[in-house]
């Protein structure tokens, strides 16, 4: 498919307003699951760990996916991937209001809903940056605000519907609402080309000649048999006209037969050595894949940025789904709640997303080191938690976790810096994949502990230690004393990038 120049604005911005709303409505519910986790708690009476599965599941399996999402993209385009993956998110919501048990809610809500939103996001992402150029990290930073503003709103949209209609209304309700995500995917017109040809002259331009051979071939000997034919006729007048006609017949067959046999097998020879090709190329391409990862992870900044944010998704995502629970075990009175402790992280999420990329491209900021910084705070916060026992306290903590959960939005930029720009992709695939694995972990051993203390104390030490541990690895990897150590003892391997090295280029 060809694109036009990516026009940075006109129907972009419309572009940028409905990818906004569509992240808003898919990713609002899962963000805040929270609320719905107390209430599951109650209803099937399973334990912290196995109930923490529905929401990791919700959250993680869109990032563990996130290959299988951008080929749905690349291959049927974001209007019809958006369009199916609303009704995934519909359906998958109205459909955990009849759950039986917490295993139904695995599926139903963990895998349908968190792969539907996986879908979304590839989605908005895709046609977003399709219709900007020069502005697209404006573009990208504004529709990524939907989901933290979603997280906000739902938070306590959930909480009222729960206390007016149970929790299968609310199920129910917040699943006709995320239909609207339909309208919304209507609206994202693919960015193609006036003058691209029409798509049966653009297949039938792409098949290779050698598919026509076969049937001009087989013409041409058989007008050449009939000829033939016709000059036996005229060579056998003694002959009676019926026996001259099967003769004639027989001929014809039996040269058609010979003919179409020995074309039939070189047409079979031909396909055989194409398949043969296409593997072997095919199997090239896989080679250089895990060598490009190969030489990826030779990168020492790269392999502790992977181990870093496998870390952090583990130790500072389960706040945002916890915390209502670590409130209601600390015996706060929810006649003390001003505003629930998910929607404080969610609006402060956003800020933080605003201010940290604002941060990010002044050039004496070290993107690196700023993200670090927010490893070892939130490290740092985490440790904290056991210590509040008011709600003020863990308003306060949720704030400053919500803020620095917004180095998301700096993360591409660390990433392109450790990797250089030509290797983002490869790179950013792995990471979120990893990520993802993070999210899907975090609040099962969190909860994991609760069960085996009867206390989340150890289980947020746990979890500080884990970010802490991944902010300092990365910390080390990236000194400028380690790289000058490292340097002086061995090369580095050809094709591989210190970080210094990259962010020059």
């Amino acid at each position: 498919m060809v694109f036009r120049k990516p026009p940075d604005g006109g129907w972009g911005w419309v572009i940028v307003v409905v990818s906004f709303f569509t992240q808003f409505l898919c990713y609002g519910s899962p963000l805040a699951v929270g609320v719905l986790y107390l209430e599951w708690l109650d209803a099937f009476g399973e334990g912290k760990g196995k109930t923490a599965w529905v929401g990791s599941l919700a959250n993680g399996i869109g990032l563990l996916a996130s290959p299988v999402c951008s080929i749905c993209v690349s291959s049927f385009g974001a209007r019809p991937v958006a369009i199916f993956s609303g009704f995934m998110v519909a359906g998958g919501l109205m459909m955990s209001s009849f759950a039986p048990n917490i295993y139904f809610l695995y599926v139903s809500y963990g895998i349908v809903v968190g792969l539907g939103c996986g879908l979304l996001y590839t989605a908005t992402v895709t046609i977003t940056c399709q219709y900007f150029d020069k502005r697209r990290g404006l573009a990208l930073g504004l529709i990524s605000t939907g989901s933290s503003v979603g997280l906000f709103i739902y938070a306590a949209l959930q909480r009222e519907l729960i206390e007016l209609y149970g929790l299968d209304g609310c199920l129910l309700i917040v699943g006709a609402l995320s239909l609207n995500i339909l309208a919304c995917g209507s609206l994202m017109r693919p960015l193609e080309s006036s003058s691209s040809p029409p798509p049966d002259k653009m297949c039938v331009d792409k098949v290779p000649e050698q598919y026509f051979v076969y049937h001009e071939k087989t013409v041409e000997e058989n007008i050449s048999i009939l000829e033939k034919g016709y000059i036996d006729e005229k060579s056998v007048n003694n002959v009676p006209d019926c026996k001259q006609d099967s003769i004639l017949n027989k001929n014809v067959l039996s040269s058609i037969n010979v003919n179409e046999k020995d074309t039939y097998k070189k047409k079979v020879v031909e396909q055989t050595n194409f398949c043969k090709q296409l593997a072997k190329r095919k199997w090239q391409l896989y080679l250089t894949y895990w060598k490009e990862t190969v030489v990826l992870f030779k990168n020492k900044v790269f392999s502790a940025l992977f181990v870093a944010i496998l870390l952090f998704d583990i130790g500072g995502f389960p706040p945002s789904l916890l915390m209502e629970d670590v409130a209601r075990s600390a015996n706060i009175s929810e006649d003390d709640y001003y505003m629930p402790l998910i929607s404080i992280i969610g609006i402060m999420t956003t800020v933080g997303k605003l201010i940290l990329g604002i941060l990010a491209d002044f050039k004496w900021v070290n993107t690196l080191y700023l993200y670090v910084t927010t490893l070892l705070m939130t490290g740092v916060a985490l440790f904290a938690i056991p210590f509040a026992k008011s709600y003020l306290t863990l308003a306060m903590l949720s704030g400053i976790l919500g803020f620095l959960t917004g180095n998301w939005s700096i993360f591409p930029y660390v990433t392109t810096k450790t990797v250089g720009i030509e290797k983002l992709t490869h790179a950013y695939g792995i990471l979120m994949f990893f990520a993802g694995l993070g999210n899907s972990l975090g609040p099962p051993i969190v909860g994991w502990f609760y069960d085996w203390t009867q206390e989340y104390d150890t289980a947020f030490y746990f979890s500080g230690f884990c970010v802490l541990l991944g902010g300092f690895l990365l910390l080390l990897a990236a000194l400028p004393c380690w790289n000058a150590c490292t340097d002086q003892s061995s090369k580095l391997p050809p094709n591989t990038y210190s970080y210094k090295v990259a962010s020059n280029t």
